[in-house]
């Protein structure tokens, strides 16, 4: 049986199975996708049907506005992380299962709290999206 401390570090971590890797899925959301966002980030969503998980994500920084991969690598880290600490947020809470992708819109570096307001703002708009959707 887990203890206390294992079920809470395992609440925060970002498996393989939850990155979002497939071509055709991440076209399919730039092509259908729903959007929210909460400057400088932009979260563009899609339901589908997944295996054994709720939610895929994706980040991605556009190489127009950061011609340097070190700099768009860094965004990148930075988007991920902020998902990874604050998807507790919506993962438990949801019903359907969804493909999200966080786009970096801002021109400037970011530093990491500039990151995280942003995400959990955006991530608030989702899931009060989601389930204004459902309802209707």
């Amino acid at each position: 049986m887990p203890t206390q401390q294992q079920t809470d570090a395992s609440n925060f971590c970002f498996p393989t199975k939850e990155k979002l890797k497939s071509k055709k899925l991440i076209g399919e959301l730039f092509t259908n996708g729903k959007s929210v966002s909460s400057f400088p980030i932009k979260l563009i969503y899609l339901p589908c049907t997944l295996e054994n998980t709720p939610l895929k994500v994706g980040v991605t920084v556009p190489k127009r506005n950061f011609k340097s991969a070190v700099d768009r690598n860094k965004i990148k880290r930075l988007l991920r992380e902020g998902y990874r600490l604050n998807k507790h947020v919506i993962f438990n809470n949801i019903d359907k299962e969804f493909a999200l992708l966080f786009l970096y819109l801002g021109k400037k570096m970011p530093d990491y709290a500039e990151i995280e307001k942003s995400m959990v703002e955006v991530l608030a708009k989702f899931y009060k999206k989601v389930n204004n959707e459902e309802r209707i």
